[in-house]
């Protein structure tokens, strides 16, 4: 094969499903450059899995061509099965199998002789860090671990073209580094990489990018030329962390304001004309220009945020502070042991009534455990929790009223419709049967559910997943919302429509207490904590942590920087005291 025929070309691609109104791809025309890292980045249903799955030759196009490598994706399938790895969202893991067992599962599949294999399972175990836990069922992986393997099962044949559909969707920023780097080493040996993400921040990294949206190509190009469209129209206001929430919120109805989200302390938006005048800030505070990234020009791109109040904010009751509370939510020594292993141990923190409190952490760090031991799904091997000043061993009834919850996975029943699973969570919660028909009602409304009332909810796109989950978390108006990494996988758009709808909530008295990876989401919070190896290693604001990780002379770090350095730190310091091996996260 000549270097003539490399890279993919795409000429007027179409695909139309049977029933639907509108094109999943429509007439799209693009070269996809060989050897490089390709983003490929769009909102919730924009096409981007539909277009992967014609690259791979599993999908047939309704009208136009794919040709990868100089193979058509109807006439030559086969040949670009041959070359092609592929790591779909739902990666084919097995999880009662061995890492090395489900290696040499897809190592069967692709018909490899035990000295390819022998060969292929010592570089990948290397690059993927993953030799110690070879014998580990892929279960009982963390979720970045499990990325990386299904990374290696896609990386096994060495392909020419790797197509990786949001491979760091729930995972840590220091586990998406790692993927990051280990990609990276595989382009360097000639490898076509197309990574679809809604992680924008992955995106600038990559060499060039397209973005899809409903169905079409809106952009391909190198990242940093989307930034000029928006040169010179974001700006920042610092120091505005008692009344944010209040402000950003008036913001947002002006429609001259593009985007608007908070930073800390901080605010930022995006201007449509920076000559028009600018919103009023509390006396003392002025907007100053700052420099615009990938999301800003993308935020841009797309028309900019839709939503600008929330409607479900409207229907909750304003929640008078109680003074004879300490706090909302209180953690006193909490620790879960499973057998010998220590999940959290002496986990100490409040949460005030009306704050956002975030708990973050790698994969496998504790958070997830200490997040269920406080709203009461597990039970603690010591220490206690309290919810409105309530122990939770002795009042779980109670505090079930008062509290919403939206899990990781969204705790939604796939086998039932959206009108099933608001109906079924308003018994959950207590509601009889009038407050039943009123709630679900109100959040069909609200979260404009109707088109899809009648779909269970495992084939619903994921942004309506992400809003019907929350509809079913609020519709009993809790006075306190657990939320499990509640946008995990969204596009930023469906991340700021979520984010409005919290922020509503707090002013009239909610308190959040969220665990999240997505940096700039962990960026709402006023005040969090860092979850490692079952430990609390750092407790402050946003901005707090930033200062504390800030070398001198240089600029402030972002929350992502400060993430990995605090844990670098830790284990440098486990080293020195035991002689641990230090751990480098660094790409």
């Amino acid at each position: 094969m000549t270097e003539k025929t490399k890279g993919i070309v795409i000429s007027g691609l179409s695909k139309v499903f049977p029933k639907a109104d509108l094109p999943a791809l429509n007439n799209l025309s693009a070269f996809i450059r060989p050897g490089i890292i390709t983003g490929l980045v769009g909102p919730d249903g924009a096409g981007k899995t539909t277009l992967l799955r014609h690259i791979a030759g599993i999908l047939k196009p309704t009208d136009g061509t794919i040709v990868v490598n100089g193979f058509d994706s109807m006439k030559n399938s086969t040949n670009i099965h041959e070359i092609t790895g592929y790591m779909p969202q739902k990666f084919g893991l097995y999880e009662d199998l061995s890492v090395h067992e489900n290696l040499n599962l897809y190592a069967d599949i692709f018909n490899m002789s035990m000295a390819e294999r022998t060969e292929r399972f010592e570089k990948l175990l290397r690059f993927t860090d993953m030799a110690p836990f070879q014998k580990r069922l892929a279960g009982k992986l963390s979720g970045g671990m499990k990325q990386k393997l299904g990374l290696a099962c896609a990386l096994l044949r060495q392909p020419e073209v790797l197509l990786l559909d949001e491979p760091s969707v729930g995972v840590d920023p220091i586990s998406r580094r790692e993927l990051r780097s280990i990609v990276h080493n595989m382009v360097q040996e000639g490898t076509t990489v197309i990574w679809s993400t809604a992680y924008l921040d992955e995106a600038e990294q990559c060499e060039e990018v397209i973005a899809l949206n409903e169905g079409n190509i809106v952009y391909t190009g190198k990242p940093q030329d989307l930034f000029k469209r928006v040169q010179g129209r974001v700006f920042e206001s610092r120091a505005l962390a008692r009344h944010k929430r209040e402000i950003l919120q008036g913001i947002l109805k002006d429609e001259n304001i593009i985007d608007g989200l908070i930073k800390g302390a901080s605010l930022k938006i995006i201007v449509r004309d920076p000559k028009v005048k600018m919103p009023v800030l509390p006396k003392g505070n002025t907007w100053v220009k700052t420099s615009p990234n990938f999301e800003d020009g993308f935020i841009d791109l797309l028309g900019g945020i839709q939503e600008r109040h929330s409607t479900i904010a409207e229907l909750f009751p304003t929640l008078e502070h109680d003074a004879s509370l300490n706090a909302a939510i209180e953690a006193k020594k909490l620790t879960k042991q499973f057998g010998d292993f220590i999940a959290a141990e002496n986990i100490n923190f409040e949460v005030k009534q009306g704050e956002v409190f975030g708990i973050l952490g790698p994969n496998g760090a504790g958070k997830s455990t200490t997040f269920k031991m406080l709203c009461g799904l597990l039970k603690p091997t010591d220490g206690s929790s309290s919810i409105l000043g309530k122990d939770l061993r002795t009042v779980q009834a109670l505090a079930r009223r008062r509290i919403g919850y939206m899990a990781q996975k969204f705790s939604l029943y796939g086998n039932l419709t959206s009108r099933q699973n608001l109906a079924f969570f308003s018994g959950i919660y207590g509601l009889n049967a009038k407050e039943s028909k009123k709630a679900v009602t109100e959040m069909i409304n609200t979260f404009d559910l109707t088109p899809y009332l009648n779909t269970p909810t495992e084939e619903l796109p994921l942004g309506f997943k992400q809003r019907l989950a929350l509809a079913c978390a609020v519709m009993h108006h809790p006075k306190i919302l657990f939320l499990d990494e509640p946008t995990s996988g969204v596009d930023p758009i469906t991340r700021r429509e979520f984010w409005l709808h919290i922020n509503g909530m707090i002013q009239k008295g909610v308190t959040v207490l969220v665990t999240t990876h997505f940096m700039d989401e962990a960026e709402y919070c006023d005040r969090m904590c860092l979850v490692y190896k079952g430990n609390i290693i750092a407790l402050g604001t946003p901005d707090r942590l930033k200062e504390t990780m800030q070398d001198k002379g240089e600029k402030l770090p972002t929350l992502e920087e400060t993430f990995i350095r605090m844990i670098q730190r830790y284990d440098a310091k486990q080293q020195d005291l035991y002689g641990i091996r230090k751990v480098s996260y660094d790409t």
